[in-house]
């Protein structure tokens, strides 16, 4: 009988493994075929991704393509008009100020900024 147990815990335990790491890959509903996964990554998926890849790899491969960072460009963008803070040009990018030192992601939104290109390209020049 405790054998009996000890294999269906076994079997469900993997059954969880199984269904976790098919999470990593979704269908899309529109072309049939499977496509990584891009938006909030799983947690301990992140763990590990943030420990194999440099700080500057992870944040440009991996944040920038989130539904997190998306969401935030989206309330900076809203929240200066869709403008420039420094020409008043139409602005196209978000510009950090400051980065957050741990927690990539965490940064406050006062420390971002819309901008053009062009002066986004000269405040990193």
């Amino acid at each position: 009988m405790q054998a009996g147990v000890a294999i269906i815990v076994i079997v469900i335990a993997v059954l969880v493994l199984i269904a976790a790491l098919g999470d990593w890959r979704r269908p899309d509903a529109e072309e049939g075929d499977y496509k990584r996964r891009t938006s909030d990554p799983d947690p301990v998926t992140d763990a590990i991704l943030r420990k194999l890849k440099s700080r500057k790899s992870y944040y440009r491969e991996i944040y920038l393509k989130s539904d997190a960072w998306k969401r935030k460009r989206y309330v900076v963008m809203r929240r200066d008009n869709w403008r420039c803070v420094h020409c008043g040009a139409r602005a196209t990018q978000v510009h950090h100020k400051r980065y957050a030192k741990r927690n990539i992601g965490k940064e406050p939104i006062e420390w971002l900024e819309s901008v053009c290109k062009s002066c986004h390209e000269r405040l990193h020049g």
